[in-house]
């Protein structure tokens, strides 16, 4: 899996952290508040848009009176607690990081979230030593499935995208890894079990654990 590879780039949500829970509770309570049941296809139709891209998306179905940026300014704070405390690594995740670094890898995070809610989970997780930079999808033009925050991320790490290892839970972001150039590991969620089977025909390798690329028990699709 590591094999001609000089940087690693992370999604976040589902990815580094068992986080995903935290936005279908609070999808829940924000469209409740507002007089509104969440709609079965709304998870389908903003998965892999950025936070910015959300906040649109929100605002103009939902007839929302509140600004993008008081809407993104809600959410944060709703979000924040679970960030800081609740949100738990996914499995192996530290000592694949430690390993990583420990041959010289480049790593940085790049995500569809919101920035102080990804610092606020790294740090909490005192992980945050480990990144050499972070990328949002709020700072390029197109979210997931478009390569943009990807390729970014190479960019600032100067690193030829055909030498980046993506990790990625959601086909969305596989798929933005993919097209970016780069080797894609589906990791292994909650959330995205529904899209398994999709997850192996669309990534080049597949794990339950970060424990497993030491073992060599990963899946090669």
């Amino acid at each position: 899996m590591l094999e001609n590879k000089e940087a690693i780039i992370f999604d976040l949500d589902g990815t580094l952290v068992d986080s995903m829970w935290v936005w279908d509770q609070i999808d829940i309570d924000y469209l409740g508040n507002l007089g509104y049941d969440v709609p079965g296809d709304l998870q389908s139709a903003i998965e892999g848009m950025g936070f910015t891209e959300v906040a649109v998306y929100f605002k103009e179905r939902f007839q929302i009176k509140d600004s993008v940026e008081e809407i993104k300014k809600t959410w944060q704070d709703m979000a924040m607690r679970q960030y800081c405390y609740e949100i738990p690594l996914k499995p192996g995740v530290r000592d694949f990081l430690i390993f990583a670094k420990s041959r010289g890898m480049k790593t940085a995070v790049a995500s569809s979230n919101d920035r102080k809610l990804i610092e606020s989970a790294l740090i909490s997780h005192e992980i945050r030593q480990y990144f050499d930079c972070i990328i949002t999808a709020c700072e390029v033009k197109r979210g997931k499935p478009a390569p943009d925050v990807y390729l970014k991320a190479a960019g600032m790490l100067h690193v030829d995208p055909a030498k980046c290892l993506v990790f990625e839970d959601i086909v969305p972001g596989i798929l933005a890894g993919k097209t970016a150039g780069m080797t894609v590991c589906a990791v292994e969620d909650d959330y995205s079990i529904p899209q398994r089977e999709e997850k192996r025909k669309t990534a080049d390798f597949y794990i339950h654990s970060y424990d497993e690329i030491a073992a060599g028990t990963y899946e090669e699709l």
